[in-house]
């Protein structure tokens, strides 16, 4: 694997918020030496919430549905499930894999390998992140060799399933992680297609964590997972401990010019602005970057290679704003961010626990902004019934906004008019000219002295006319009988 994948995000570190660690230690598990050396490196020594009520049951090998946000410790939960009991069951011959998670995204996907390879380095297993947007060939060539463990999202995984490349019906362990984001992107048809090639649900150990235990989630827990113990970290208080949030009633004109100036007002470490449209975050990493703040913008069609550069620029430091739509919710785990903004009100109620869980991670505090403006109000009560709490608001005055040193590229509605990308806008097409008539032809000359032939008169169109019957005769009139009758 290309050591730009481990080095763009942090390893594998444990919480330091009181609020979120338990009196449990990982000692006093069943765990075998080599897990315990991978945890005493990463320095992790007491379990969190949902770790102790998770461990006790998947060590077991029991089935697990678990609600618990981003930043509870969930991903060291089954990795630690994972590792341990792959160490202590019997290989299989050939070079199967034995464990597999799917995530929705590829930065999920690498920010879990990372983590994972300090369990390799003490296990001696391997682990492989199978996304998009890598070496295929390359990929394909790992599998074939063999792995232990997949990290993979769903597309790419498919894939190698239909080329042959890998053959999950050896998997002993699975994990869906962000199970409700999975079936949000739509991807609930590849998740069934790759789940009928795991061996059945009561030859394997299935773990499912989601932020929400939505209906489609519960549906998916029901016919895959073999009767698992539910398990539930108070959602509401895990989002919320240590955020300062706070709503801010803007009109669409000044929405910018409040962002520059919560930029101008607020002390700030490392900042990621959130908007719903892929559009729009390119917008405001050029307007920001117009203003004199370096941004730049993480999207879905950002070649895979950009997108771990910027994540790995935003983790060190060296690039401080980033601007994102929700496919980065779930993906980027970076301490130290000291602010969210949401620039837009999520389409998506349950988008905004996710959106603003990036703060205040490992027991840190954080502030979380939201403009609220015209476009998107009418997502706001949806998403203050779904946290269950009512944020404080203020309402944007003129003190309160800063000075746009580029209005040249644009401020106004996206979609309705075309602003502040750089490009020239767009003219209609000239109509064609009318076409018009020929004019008619003058009669013909003829040379002096030559006789022309008369022109024939026109044939005048016959018409028929019709001849009116004779009346009938009496003798013709048949009786009103059906029979005739004789006299």
């Amino acid at each position: 694997m290309d050591d730009s994948i481990t080095s763009c995000v942090s390893s594998l570190r444990p919480l330091t918020g009181q609020e979120f660690l338990t009196d449990k230690v990982f000692t006093d598990f069943d765990l075998s030496p080599q897990v315990i050396s991978a945890l005493e490196e990463a320095g992790f020594e007491r379990c969190t919430v949902v770790q102790e009520r998770c461990l006790p049951l998947s060590l077991k090998g029991d089935d697990v549905a678990a609600q618990a946000q981003t930043g509870t410790g969930k991903t060291a939960a089954f990795l630690i499930t994972i590792y341990d009991r792959l160490f202590k069951l019997p290989v299989p011959k050939g070079p199967h894999p034995r464990a597999l998670i799917i995530v929705p995204t590829r930065e999920l996907a690498i920010q879990i390998y990372s983590d994972a390879t300090v369990f390799d380095r003490h296990t001696g297993l391997k682990t492989l992140p199978v996304y998009g947007g890598m070496d295929y060939q390359k990929q394909a060539h790992q599998l074939r060799e063999g792995v232990d463990v997949i990290v993979a999202t769903p597309g790419r995984l498919i894939d190698y399933l239909k080329q042959g490349a890998v053959n999950l019906a050896h998997v002993n362990i699975l994990v869906i992680d962000e199970a409700d984001r999975l079936i949000d992107m739509g991807f609930i048809t590849e998740l069934r297609f790759i789940l009928r090639r795991l061996p059945s649900f009561d030859r394997r150990q299935t773990m499912m964590f989601s932020a929400t235990l939505s209906y489609r989630v519960m549906d998916l827990t029901y016919e895959y997972t073999n009767l698992p113990k539910h398990i539930c970290v108070n959602p509401e208080k895990v989002t919320t401990e240590g955020i300062d949030q706070i709503i801010y009633h803007v009109g669409l004109d000044e929405k910018f010019r409040l962002l520059l100036g919560l930029l101008a007002k607020e002390e700030w470490n490392r900042v990621l602005i959130f908007s719903n449209t892929k559009a729009k975050v390119e917008w405001l990493a050029k307007k920001l970057k117009a203003n004199g703040y370096e941004a730049k913008g993480i999207t879905g069609d950002l070649p895979q290679k950009d997108r771990i550069k910027l994540i790995k620029d935003f983790k060190t430091g060296k690039l401080k704003i980033l601007t994102a739509t929700d496919v980065a919710s779930r993906g980027i785990h970076v301490e130290d961010i000291s602010h969210v903004i949401n620039y837009d009100i999520p389409l998506d109620r349950e988008d905004y626990v996710h959106r603003i869980g990036r703060t205040a991670r490992a027991g840190k505090s954080g502030k979380a902004f939201t403009l609220a403006c015209e476009d998107y109000i009418f997502g706001l009560e949806g998403m203050l019934k779904f946290i269950g709490q009512t944020i404080p608001y203020e309402i944007a005055d003129e003190s309160m906004l800063g000075e746009d040193l580029a209005p040249e590229l644009g401020q106004g509605r996206f979609g309705g008019k075309r602003i502040g990308l750089g490009r020239k806008p767009l003219r209609k097409a000239a109509a064609p000219p009318r076409r018009q008539s020929s004019p008619k032809r003058p009669p013909r000359e003829e040379a002096p002295g030559v006789a022309t032939a008369p022109t024939p008169p026109a044939k005048k169109r016959r018409i028929r006319k019709h001849k009116p019957k004779p009346a009938a005769t009496p003798q013709q009139i048949r009786p009103s009988g059906s029979e005739h009758q004789e006299v």
